[in-house]
């Protein structure tokens, strides 16, 4: 599986740049913080983190 770092430093700089905190990510994709803290950050990389940065990627139009 390809990596999808690149995706989670694309959210990482929409997060910061915007203002958004992780805790309201969470909250609007229904996750737990550390979850959403998690996949965001690389430390997990399963297939429900990919699929999670991937839909983000694609709900804000990120490029």
């Amino acid at each position: 599986m390809p990596s999808t770092m690149p995706g989670r430093e694309l959210v990482q700089n929409f997060l910061k740049d915007n203002d958004i905190k992780i805790t309201d990510l969470a909250k609007m994709y229904k996750l737990s913080n550390q979850d959403a803290r998690d996949y965001v950050s690389g430390r997990k990389t399963n297939p429900a983190a990919n699929r999670f940065i991937l839909t983000v990627i694609s709900d804000f139009n990120l490029r």
